[in-house]
């Protein structure tokens, strides 16, 4: 008997029987049971949740701080940072955690907690993610509308929509887990609580809620790659028709960084999410998950300042404000104090 079986059989205890109540804990496999891997892959993780939280809050505060990059395309970006901060926090610190622990269990509660708010944030994501690309076809498309076009006001009523859709959606997809039982063994093939290692713990005929989680989720994706394909359309069309090379340079340059965010964002997440769950996909789903709960959150704040002059600007400009502050300050202080 593997060792995570046994720390899986003496929790799960009587439930066997059909005693949901009796459930208090889960076990999270993890990424990896081998124990060589265990030190180097916290190591790892550890080096990009740090990454992820210092690109994203100093991508928010250069936005907040600097009123050039007070539009809304950077309203986007901040609430963007914000929504990647949110998730990858979600499940990060109890990975990072299960590294160095033995019993890597999670409670009953906490585990339905992390599926409820990773599923919300997951979802304002790819909301988000539409709004962006609406936003970037009416700039490049209708560029001297672009201020009436796009008032702070819906900017505001966007983000709010997004973030209430990502809600709903969490809502009915865990309301609709918490009444299952789960009487069979409580292993998790995951790193976190997923909707289908979930599914896959339930002792009843989970054929229609896969069904519901494939409709919702797939509903909802294809939804928005319709909304961001059809917008890129417009936009590859009014670029061509741009006459100087300068010009359509500077227009791809500006949704380059958005397309490469979708398409990192959209393909790995894509593949976990909008196929029924079975033993292969959900280690399939363990690789994918890697790359949209952790790289992604990690990566966009790079995209977005690397490719974009105004934010490398700002950062430039901001840079230089704190060289000279310190060089101020160092001059005023007596020598010898």
């Amino acid at each position: 008997m593997r060792p995570d079986a046994g720390v899986a059989a003496a929790l799960h205890g009587d439930t066997a029987a059909g005693n949901r109540t009796l459930l208090t804990h889960f076990v999270l496999l993890g990424l990896t049971s081998d124990p060589k891997l265990q030190a180097p892959l916290f190591i790892i993780f550890l080096v990009i949740y740090l990454l992820t939280l210092m690109g994203n809050l100093g991508l928010i505060a250069l936005i907040r701080t600097h009123p050039r990059l007070h539009t809304p395309m950077y309203f986007f970006l901040c609430n963007l940072s914000v929504v990647d901060l949110c998730y990858s926090s979600v499940f990060s610190p109890k990975l990072l955690v299960g590294f160095l622990v033995e019993k890597k269990t999670i409670s009953y509660s906490a585990c339905f907690a992390q599926h409820f708010f990773f599923l919300a944030f997951i979802t304002t994501e790819v909301f988000l993610l539409a709004a962006m690309a609406y936003d970037r076809y009416v700039a490049i498309c209708n560029p001297l509308l672009y201020a009436v076009a796009m008032p702070r006001r819906l900017c505001h009523q966007l983000v709010a929509a997004s973030y209430l859709g990502g809600v709903l959606n969490s809502l009915v997809q865990t309301c609709c887990l918490l009444p299952l039982p789960f009487c069979g063994p409580n292993v998790i093939n995951h790193f976190f609580c997923d909707t289908n290692p979930l599914l896959k713990l339930t002792c009843s005929d989970d054929h229609l809620n896969e069904l519901l989680l494939v409709t919702f989720n797939g509903t909802i994706s294809m939804s928005v790659l319709f909304i961001i394909i059809i917008s890129y359309a417009y936009i590859l069309l009014s670029i061509l028709r741009i006459r100087s090379a300068a010009g359509r340079h500077k227009a791809f340059s500006t949704c380059a960084s958005h397309l490469l965010a979708v398409a990192l964002f959209y393909v790995p997440a894509g593949l976990s999410h909008m196929q029924p769950g079975s033993e292969y996909s959900l280690e399939m789903e363990k690789v994918t998950a890697v790359f949209y709960t952790l790289l992604v959150p990690m990566l966009n704040p790079l995209i977005y300042s690397l490719r974009n002059r105004e934010v490398k600007d700002a950062l430039q400009k901001a840079t230089e404000n704190n060289i000279f502050m310190h060089c101020l300050l160092t001059k005023r202080t007596p020598t010898g104090r």
